[in-house]
């Protein structure tokens, strides 16, 4: 499993969360304490704002600890909202196209987790993917998968519903081929403005999340686990939770999905 942050707030520099806290994420490449896999060393990305309407991005297969390009580019670019993530494969490719963040246009994604049986539902949940999306499939990862169903389902006007589609679609694939239905789903999006986070399973293992402010730059970080530990200033985020985070506000609404019996890894 992978390990990912993002932040929103005040303009602070990329290492404030890559690499310089106790448990950054580079730590966590090397040493996750919350993930199913404690070495997340398949890759690594970075995706910002800044002035422009897109982001910035920067990905490569390295492991995240043995790229010192990303230490200085960390050390270097602030920006007001940037996602940053570590990868784990789950059994695609080890190339920089399946490396996290994902972009399309104005928009970011990355995840942590799986879809159950993806090789035998891929071409499948592929075919659910629309035309003006699909042109921008350029890995072979469930994650990008996800991405742009979500966006093909109109997660740009409807954030929560256009998920909920997604792992429906998904769910109706499984049952459709006689597959139990099994997806793991803690993930972020973002326009640049808000991030939009989901922690979500089908069993009762959804992957950790949690949230905290930054008060030295009145910000705010959605995290697979705690950078630090000030273990008080850490909030996990609940199970089957949909969360909506500017740099002033923090919400967290029920994302429960009905999909019918969960099955265990």
């Amino acid at each position: 499993m992978c390990r990912w942050a993002a932040y929103s707030g005040n303009e602070i520099y990329l290492e404030d969360i890559v690499s310089a806290p106790r448990q950054s994420l580079i730590r966590q490449s090397q040493r996750a304490l919350e993930a199913k896999t404690e070495t997340n060393g398949d890759g690594f990305g970075v995706a910002w704002y800044r002035d422009r309407p897109v982001p910035g991005l920067y990905r490569d297969v390295l492991p995240a600890w043995n790229d010192t390009n990303l230490i200085s580019l960390a050390h270097q670019v602030s920006a007001p909202l940037f996602m940053a993530h570590v990868r784990a494969s789950t059994g695609t490719e080890t190339n920089r196209s399946n490396c996290h963040p994902f972009a399309v246009g104005r928009w970011t994604f990355m995840h942590n987790g799986q879809i159950g049986h993806y090789g035998r539902l891929r071409r499948a949940i592929d075919a659910r993917i629309p035309d003006d999306q699909y042109e921008h499939r350029f890995g072979t990862t469930d994650s990008e998968a996800l991405f742009l169903l979500a966006l093909g389902f109109g997660f740009e006007t409807d954030p929560i519903g256009a998920v909920k589609q997604t792992v429906e679609t998904i769910a109706d694939l499984a049952a459709e081929r006689d597959l139990p239905f099994f997806l793991r789903f803690t993930a972020a999006f973002s326009d640049g403005e808000t991030v939009y986070g989901v922690r979500h399973a089908s069993d009762d293992h959804a992957p950790t999340l949690y949230h905290r402010t930054m008060p030295v730059s009145d910000g705010r970080i959605l995290a697979s686990e705690p950078l630090d530990e000030e273990d008080g200033c850490w909030v996990a985020v609940p199970p089957n939770s949909f969360v909506t985070m500017t740099r002033t506000d923090l919400q967290v609404e029920d994302f429960t999905v009905p999909t019918g019996a969960a099955v265990s890894a």
